[in-house]
C-alpha cells in the first residue's frame, strides 16, 4: 500500500507535523522489549496527561537530556537538587507532580524488574505476551480504556507508580505495540 496522508491514521496527520508522521510511519505500534524504551514511553504517556501527544513529542530529545536518557537507576537517585533542575528545565513539561512521579517510577520499575527479571516480561504479561491486534475503520472506534489497560493500571498502581492511570495505559500500550490499534486502512495496520 502506497504511504499517503490518506491511508494513514487519522490522527497522524490532524497537525501536519513530520515529526508526528515519522513517529506514526516508524514508532507507533510496534513492539518494543526493551526495558529502557518501555521506562520512556511509560514516562513520556504519564507526561502527556492534560496534553496532547504532539506536545509531547516535540520535547522528547530535552526529556531525554533532562532524564538521563531515561535510565531508570539513575533516575531512581535524583533528589530535591534533581527536581528543582527539572522544574526550571523549559524543555520539559515542568509540573511537580509529574516530574515526582517520574522519580517514584523509576524506584518502582527497579523493583519490579528485580522481581520478575525484567521490566517487559511484567508488562507483557498483560497481554498475554502477544500483541492485541484490533480492526477498526476510524478513530472513533478505538477505545480509550480495555479490560487489559485497567488491570495494568490498577496493578501498577499497587506496585506504588504514578500516572498509570487506565487511559495513560493504554496509550502506553499502543504505543508499545501490546496493542494494534492502526485503522484498518492505514497502510501499517499490516506491517506491525
Amino acid at each position: 500500500m502506497k504511504e499517503t496522508p490518506a491511508s494513514r491514521c487519522e490522527w497522524a496527520t490532524y497537525s501536519n507535523s513530520p515529526l508526528m508522521i515519522h513517529y506514526h510511519d516508524k514508532e507507533w505500534g510496534v513492539p518494543v522489549h526493551n526495558d529502557r524504551i518501555l521506562f520512556e514511553f511509560l514516562t513520556l504517556e504519564g507526561a502527556q496527561a492534560g496534553l496532547n501527544w504532539q506536545t509531547i513529542l516535540n520535547k522528547r530529545e530535552n526529556y531525554r537530556k533532562a532524564f538521563h536518557a531515561f535510565d531508570p537507576a539513575k533516575i531512581a537517585r535524583y533528589n530535591k537538587k534533581d527536581v528543582q533542575r527539572l522544574l526550571h528545565d523549559s524543555g520539559i513539561i515542568r509540573n511537580r507532580l509529574k516530574i515526582e512521579a517520574t522519580i517514584t517510577n523509576a524506584k518502582q520499575f527497579l523493583e519490579t524488574r528485580k522481581e520478575f527479571g525484567s521490566f517487559d516480561g511484567y508488562m507483557w504479561r498483560f497481554v498475554g505476551g502477544r500483541p492485541i491486534r484490533n480492526a477498526a475503520k476510524s478513530l472513533s472506534e478505538i477505545p480509550s480504556t480495555t479490560r487489559e489497560s485497567d488491570a495494568m493500571s490498577k496493578e501498577l498502581r499497587k506496585r506504588g507508580f504514578r500516572f498509570v492511570g487506565p487511559t495513560i495505559c493504554y496509550a502506553f500500550m499502543q504505543a508499545v505495540g501490546m496493542v494494534n490499534d492502526h485503522t484498518t486502512k492505514c497502510f501499517r495496520y499490516n506491517r506491525v
